[in-house]
């Protein structure tokens, strides 16, 4: 049974791409691309063409489908959506794609989430966008002097280069200090998983001992059913956000911009 295929309805909305205009990219009716939207999976060769038209990854589109032989059980009522090997193979677009699309929320729970904004730049000014739309935006970073982060630096094996890491990352969200409906705030807990929640969308890095984030996998949930994995994620970075401590820059000091 086919499902509507929300990322590429995203993504042509996105770039502004009528269904017509792909059609004659991928040289096929309209009414075919029609059915992709529905859920159809494409050709190889159009899913090839289609993904170089939109600037986007082909697996981001139309993500690899396991056989049911294989297949592990789903979470309750469907609220998996999809699986990446690790964070880094996550398409920049849908990091931006759900940002944008958010409507009541974003929150994020990391140590130091370098990334977050190194890919990219204009993080900071659409994160206000989406506070002035009436967005709530919660950043919780690790506390760059407490205990949890110089204990998982020395699990990464990298010392005090997390510590210096969260510093650096912190700069780029200094802008967002004092504006309404954004806060955010230092934490000093043992992060078994990294927490990226957009609405009903919540992706979930879970932290592997002694390797970053970056290499660890992902998945990407679905708000369903009271009680599933969804809500106890949320709940989860609710826990952790309300013990932590809002970020004070000119008391503590930052840092330039670091490497990831």
């Amino acid at each position: 049974m086919t499902s509507v295929n929300e990322r590429l309805h995203s993504v042509l909305a996105q770039r502004g791409v009528s269904i017509e205009s792909l059609a004659e990219i991928c040289e096929v009716d309209p009414k075919t691309v029609g059915r992709w939207l529905g859920g159809r999976v494409p050709h190889r060769r159009h899913r090839f063409t289609a993904a170089q038209y939109l600037r986007v990854e082909e697996s981001f589109l139309w993500p690899p489908q396991q056989s049911r032989a294989t297949r592990a059980a789903p979470a309750s009522d469907g609220e998996l959506v999809g699986t990446y090997l690790n964070r880094a193979s996550v398409p920049r677009e849908m990091w931006i794609s759900l940002l944008r699309g958010a409507q009541k929320e974003i929150s994020v729970l990391v140590f130091s989430g370098t990334f977050f904004a190194q890919s990219n730049p204009d993080v900071a000014r659409m994160l206000a966008e989406r506070a002035q739309a009436g967005v709530r935006v919660r950043l919780c970073f690790g506390d760059p002097n407490g205990g949890a982060v110089a204990v998982r630096g020395r699990e990464e094996g990298i010392g005090d280069t997390l510590a210096a890491k969260i510093r650096a990352s912190l700069t780029y969200y200094r802008p967002l200090l004092g504006k309404p409906g954004c806060e955010v705030r230092l934490h000093d807990t043992t992060l078994y998983t990294s927490l990226f929640l957009y609405d009903e969308n919540l992706l979930v890095n879970p932290h592997v001992w002694g390797r970053p984030a970056s290499a660890n996998p992902l998945l990407h949930l679905r708000q369903g059913t009271e009680g599933g994995w969804f809500d106890n994620y949320a709940q989860s970075f609710d826990a952790v956000w309300a013990g932590a401590r809002p970020w004070t820059p000119d008391q503590e000091g930052t840092a330039a911009h670091g490497q990831d």
